[in-house]
């Protein structure tokens, strides 16, 4: 018998493995096949707006995606860099080869990890807790906790054009078992499609058509255990036209999604390239970015033109556009179609209320994208080992504190109809929940579970000091005028007439934390923070954005309170006559355990939430 058996090798399967293996479970991870552990089955891509600050979390709470996509980087980059801190973002480019192989070295080596070939077609449940699950051969593999990860492969159908074609991936069966199975057992379901572009030959782009796309002159890991990254390889970017959409129009008629053979909702801001000529028809041009999918293969992925259109019009459609009139189909796109179970079903702990022991992580939420999946992967492993020790004992990141919270907290109280994307516009505290900070907001809260080491803590305490010492210094430190109204005058701003501390000056930003701590004295603070740009960063953000920051601070108190104020589980709605219908339907499906909660449920309203707190009090 296993403690925990994960169901499914992708992005979520791998962190929940770990974290319960890190927790000191013996865990059983079952893949139908063990090549495709860590498979980029769509973009070869981790990070980008708002998935990088998740990338950024998962690593801070203990976890493996940004060590894997560091080791597999081709090129690094910070995106929306013109904007505030709070939403830049970092992306990489990965090879599509090296991140699996990453992956399952990380996997393959743990000494209580055990892989299991198999494919699943059943859980066993014995009086609504989970005893383990059936393979296809007909055995039956014992656990006291079972991680669903299943991604795109429930009861899932490949289409391109109208011929559809069992399958979660290219060469790769679906599951077709177990959504019936669970939906037995009470649990609902629905349909959602998701899509990928066509991949070409590099020896067939004419890149003198194309523009190129640099990474960071100064790349940054993800990770704090990597203390360096290399850009290898550039990305370029080209344009549809009025020809390539006259294609793609004419090719509607053929198309498994306008002709109704797809019923799954599609992800809104991730949309198909047919779907962008239809909801945008006014837009002359859509960008294409050309994105190199290792440095052993010539295959390129041809970013934002995902489609299920048949072949020939793929073809005809793509060599219309500057750059691709020769293109070489390597691979043709392709959109799936697979089951999901409304996340509604679902606590904090991503574990199911309807069969205890049971959690659901990743693409069978209704998510989209590698790092949402990852994220949740990781809190239903460090939940299903930590129940193991303990049943009371929850590990959950709230919306407050992190973007993992965010998702979960969106994913359990507004369910979905479409694919889930995380966005960094759903995030109220988002000053607060930067990409640079993942670590001063989460490090501490994985420690102390035992998901992070003696030595990795002991650094981030040293680095948490130089922070304190810095931020004090620039305090107390003070400038003369006759030292920095030299630099003042050429940048045309108010000289000083009196000393002002770093601190004043900075929040003036017209020059840099840097420059005006090289202006004080004495000077030997520099060459302790020579190396020290992380800790500089924060101390230069803090000042900068403080009278924000400390107003997030206050909301995030009312956040916490709201918080305090539990629900029983077993409250009596219907007992409140004044609450509205929807709102009631709502609180009895979700059953929300605190009156914060409660309020962030789509259709329970203000006097919703009144009506419940009056009845507590």
């Amino acid at each position: 018998m296993f403690d925990v058996v994960v169901i499914g090798g992708g992005h979520a399967g791998i962190e929940a493995s770990l974290a319960a293996a890190n927790l000191g479970c013996t865990v059983g991870l079952v893949s139908m096949d063990v090549s495709t552990i860590g498979r980029l089955s769509c973009n070869p891509s981790i990070g980008g707006s708002a998935k990088g600050h998740l990338a950024k979390e998962i690593d801070a709470l203990g976890g493996y995606m940004g060590r894997i996509a560091d080791k597999s980087g081709l090129q690094f980059k910070t995106l929306n860099t013109s904007k505030g801190h709070a939403v830049w973002s970092p992306r990489s480019q990965n090879d599509k080869d090296l991140y699996p192989y990453f992956a399952q070295c990380f996997v393959l080596s743990h000494p209580k990890i055990n892989i299991i070939q198999e494919s699943v077609v059943g859980i066993i449940v014995e009086k609504d807790c989970i005893t383990g699950v059936r393979t296809a051969t007909n055995e039956v593999i014992k656990a006291k906790k079972v991680v669903l990860c299943s991604g795109t492969f429930l009861n899932a159908i490949m289409f391109t054009g109208l011929q559809g074609v069992e399958g979660g991936r290219v060469g790769e069966q679906p599951a077709k078992q177990i959504s019936d199975l669970l939906e037995s057992y009470g649990l609902q379901r629905g349909r959602l499609k998701t899509g990928t572009p066509p991949r070409i030959s590099k020896k067939s782009i004419d890149f003198s058509q194309v523009s190129i796309l640099e990474g960071d002159e100064r790349p940054t890991p993800f990770s704090w255990y990597t203390k360096e990254v290399k850009n290898v390889l550039c990305c370029y970017s080209t344009k549809t036209n009025q020809t390539t959409h006259s294609i793609l129009e004419d090719g509607f008629s053929e198309s498994p999604m306008f002709t109704g053979l797809i019923q799954g909702s599609g992800p809104r801001y991730c949309p198909s390239v047919e779907d962008k000529i239809a909801r945008f028809s006014d837009k002359p041009s859509h960008q294409i970015v050309l994105e190199p999918e290792g440095i052993s293969t010539d295959s390129y992925y041809v970013n934002g033109f995902s489609t299920s259109l048949p072949a020939s019009i793929q073809e005809h459609a793509l060599r219309s556009i500057n750059g691709l009139q020769n293109a070489e189909f390597l691979k043709y796109g392709y959109a799936v179609e697979y089951d999901f179970f409304f996340p509604f079903q679902l606590k904090f702990t991503l574990e199911t209320k309807a069969i205890s022991g049971l959690y659901f992580a990743g693409q069978i939420n209704g998510t989209s994208g590698y790092e949402e999946a990852a994220s949740q992967g990781l809190i239903a492993g460090i939940n299903a080992a930590l129940s193991l020790k303990d049943k009371e004992q929850e590990f959950v990141v709230d919306r407050s504190e992190g973007y993992i919270g965010v998702l979960i907290d969106d994913l359990v109280n507004k369910s979905t109809n479409e694919p889930y994307r995380i966005f960094t516009s759903l995030a109220e505290y988002r000053l607060l929940l930067r990409q640079d900070n993942a670590d001063l907001r989460l490090l501490e809260k994985a420690y102390s579970i035992g998901l992070i080491p003696d030595s990795r803590y002991r650094s981030f305490l040293r680095y948490k000091e130089k922070i304190s010492h810095l931020s004090d210094y620039c305090t107390k430190s003070k400038i003369r005028p006759e030292t920095i109204n030299p630099l003042l005058a050429e940048k045309e701003a108010t000289l000083l007439r009196e000393s002002q501390t770093i601190e004043q000056l900075n929040k003036r930003n017209i020059l840099s934390l840097e420059i005006l701590l090289q202006l004080s004295e004495p000077n030997d603070i520099i060459s302790y923070y020579a190396t020290e740009q992380k800790a500089l960063e924060q101390v230069d953000i803090t000042i900068r954005y403080e009278g924000y920051i400390d107003r997030q601070q206050k909301d995030v108190e009312l956040f916490k309170k709201n918080e305090k104020k539990k629900i029983p589980v077993e409250f009596e709605y219907a007992r409140i006559q004044s609450l509205s219908s929807e709102g009631r339907e709502k609180l009895e499906r979700i059953r929300p355990v605190s009156l914060g909660q409660a309020s962030r449920i789509s259709g329970v309203s203000a006097s919703d939430i009144t009506a419940i707190a009056l009845y507590l009090r």
